[in-house]
């Protein structure tokens, strides 16, 4: 049996730990992020299941702890395990595992490598990601690729559908991986980092909606930030809005510009700097809460649009 040490948050790594567990692995140490306050968390917590099974748990902020590492050396793990852990682990720790330090990435490496991958993944309007096992060096997503899984994603999906495909693909690979690993078999592929991409982290601000962009632009940002992320917005119709579903619509208009707003019998539109409409199909006003695309147009006409 393998002695393992996991760094894990999030659905993948609560998905990808619970696996190890179910599978009877050895698994000696458990960390785990303490959840941001506003966060609005959807995915199983890793703390509480490793508490469950008896695995000794350390919720930490990172692993820039020295007496972490320390930690980690007296245990002497084969593998180190980050699930979705959302801080660089250090190289003083990756060097330890006997048999190799290895993270989860949802996507296609190289593709999309860096944070947030599946909001990424949809806001530059991908048809498909998934996740990616792979060694972990000093370089953030850049070690030899172990194995991965495509998932599609829909023109209209949105980022937690996504999100629970890729967990999904996450396991899938991890249940394909783990014998090969654990029997030395496992493939090591370098990848190669001038045909992907990267991207940082994303901000609430960074949701701000520009009509210059096109209506497939918009849509996008749309669904990559919905619920439980914090959600695109505009304040085109005097107080804030929070748009938190959209379509692209098949109306035309004529002297349309950028941020036009036009009513439908059912909902409202507005045009895009492609001259083509989004609808509004789900929404929040700022103090007048949730409300469907027949009551954003009702609010919208109430207010003389």
């Amino acid at each position: 049996m393998s002695g393992i040490v996991i760094a894990a948050y999030s659905d993948v790594g609560y998905r990808c730990t619970r696996w190890l567990l179910d599978a009877g692995e050895e698994v000696r140490l458990v960390f785990t992020h303490p959840d941001t306050p506003g966060e609005e968390r959807w995915w199983g917590s890793v703390a509480d299941l490793a508490a469950e099974r008896g695995v000794p748990v350390r919720v930490v902020p990172s692993l820039d702890d020295p007496a972490d590492e320390a930690r980690i050396r007296v245990l002497a793990p084969d593998f180190l395990f980050s699930f979705y852990f959302r801080k660089m682990i250090p190289a003083g720790i990756l060097s330890i595992p006997s048999r190799g330090a290895l993270n989860m990435h949802g996507s296609l490496l190289p593709e999309f490598r860096g944070r947030s991958p599946v909001n990424w993944a949809i806001l530059k309007g991908a048809s498909r990601t998934g996740a990616s096992l792979h060694y972990m060096v000093g370089k953030p997503d850049a070690g030899d690729l172990v194995d991965q899984e495509a998932v599609p994603i829909g023109l209209d999906d949105d980022a937690l559908t996504v999100a629970r495909r890729v967990g999904d693909a996450a396991v899938a690979v991890l249940a394909r991986a783990w014998p090969r690993l654990k029997a030395g078999t496992a493939p090591r592929t370098p990848l190669d980092l001038t045909k992907g991409s990267y991207f940082g982290g994303r901000r609430p601000e960074d949701g701000a909606i520009d009509w210059f962009r096109s209506a497939k632009e918009i849509h996008d940002l749309v669904r990559a930030v919905t619920r439980p992320w914090p959600g695109a917005f505009t304040d085109l119709f005097g107080p804030r809005v929070t748009v938190w579903k959209t379509r692209l619509s098949p109306y035309g208009g004529h002297d349309t510009f950028p941020g036009k707003v036009e009513p439908t019998e059912r909902s409202i539109i507005v045009y895009c700097g492609d001259d083509k409409p989004v609808e509004i199909l789900s929404a929040s006003v700022e103090g007048k809460g949730d409300v469907d695309a027949a009551g954003f147009r009702a609010w919208v006409l109430s207010r003389g649009a």
